[in-house]
């Protein structure tokens, strides 16, 4: 039996090996993450013969690489969440943080751990990329909120309120009326320096380039509106460079951005869950392939308890002697990707109000309880994934695929 812990960082990782009564199989000993590096890591890992299992943490991305080239060795590898290893303690009181202690610590823990450990799998392909698009996806959001601040903010000084005048929705490649419209109007004075007839003839011509609506009576409300604004930049070189240069990386955002979702839906509705999820009420394209993409397959979690700590929406217990406490917060150990895009769905309980709906039900009974907003909100994230659960997991055994290891 050889136990074999393994400290990964960016570029290296540091392996160890204890078998029994603490006899070291292998001192620690650092591989670099490169194919000679990881090849050398595997044959010293098979040198130690037959029963040893390797154990590493979930790192990011960085155990990835790792756990891929042992796992097509033969190698039997466990990936653990790093809290594991963490609460396990080292058996010493001492406060030691290096990555031979580390590796060592992670090989005791899999010889106290044997039969508990999980083999790690591969995962999907197309699950593998969709949590990709997802967190890109994420992140593009976050950037375009930015930007679209930022620019309000630029247009707030040349033209204030522009961003007000029209009402028409984002676009599927990411063009939106208002952006566009300051790309070629981007100062007040280019309005206001020509008649309301040479305006609204330049507007509708803009217009059917652009591919947008013409309306007579908008375009009115547009010159009279540039009329009465007051701004702080003066209509040169400079502003203009500001503002359109803050227009168009906003509509290269949002175009990327587009393109990411488009690309997510594309991969989410070839698994076969897709369907189902996106049945589910408040559940939109989008938020079926993120959803997807965040949990994976379901039946890798052992209960829908599983799930549900995983996602980090299970309440705490707070319990001593004859102390219990009667309220506690959520663990919020799991994934905050997660955690986002259930509150997304919940919200869209709460305005909706379906009286229909178990979640909603649910919450309705919670909030009727009088119990705080992020109480019952919580755990109608709770309830929606135990629906979640039963029902992709019902739909993947009736699809007929194999299920993974489970967590």
């Amino acid at each position: 039996m050889n136990a074999v812990g393994i400290d990964v960082s960016k570029c290296k990782s540091m392996v160890a090996a204890l078998r029994p009564m603490g006899e070291v199989a292998l001192t620690p000993r650092e591989f670099p993450h490169t194919e000679l590096g990881l090849e050398q890591m595997a044959n010293a890992i098979i040198g130690l013969g037959e029963e040893t299992r390797v154990v590493m943490e979930a790192t990011g991305r960085y155990h990835e690489p790792v756990a891929a080239a042992l796992h097509e060795y033969g190698i039997y590898v466990s990936v653990l969440n790093p809290l594991y290893i963490k609460q396990s303690g080292g058996g010493s009181i001492r406060k030691v943080k290096t990555d031979k202690a580390d590796a060592m610590k992670i090989a005791k823990y899999a010889l106290d751990n044997w039969v508990k450990l999980q083999e790690y799998t591969l995962m999907d392909a197309i699950r593998q990329q969709l949590k990709l698009y997802s967190r890109q996806y994420d992140l593009y959001m976050k950037t375009n909120v930015a930007l679209q601040n930022n620019l309000i903010s630029l247009t707030d000084k040349v033209y204030p309120g522009v961003n007000e005048l029209f009402s028409s929705p984002e676009r599927p490649d990411g063009h939106q009326k208002w952006v566009d419209f300051v790309m070629t109007f981007w100062h007040r004075d280019c309005l206001c320096r020509i008649s309301q007839e040479t305006f609204t003839e330049r507007y509708r011509k803009w217009c059917k380039r652009k591919g947008y609506n013409f309306s007579p009576d908008k375009a009115i409300d547009v010159y009279a509106g540039s009329r009465q604004c007051y701004t702080t930049l003066p209509r040169n070189s400079n502003t203009k460079m500001l503002i359109t240069t803050a227009a168009r990386q906003l509509t290269d955002a949002r175009a990327a951005t587009a393109a990411l979702r488009q690309e997510m839906i594309r991969l989410a509705q070839q698994l076969p869950e897709y369907e189902t999820v996106r049945a589910m009420y408040g559940v939109g394209d989008v938020t079926a392939a993120q959803l997807i993409a965040e949990i994976g397959d379901v039946r890798r979690f052992a209960h829908r308890s599983s799930l549900v700590a995983f996602a980090g929406v299970d309440p705490a217990v707070n319990q001593s002697g004859k102390h219990i406490a009667q309220s506690n917060p959520a663990t919020k150990r799991g994934s905050p990707h997660l955690r986002k895009i259930l509150y997304q769905v919940v919200c869209t309980y709460l305005k909706k109000s379906p009286a229909d709906e178990p979640v909603y039900q649910f919450l309705d009974k919670k909030r009727a309880e009088g119990k705080p907003y992020f109480v019952y909100m919580t755990a109608a994230q709770n309830k929606f994934l135990r629906i979640y659960y039963a029902r992709v997991k019902e739909c993947l055994t009736a699809a007929g695929c194999e299920p993974p290891e489970q967590e």
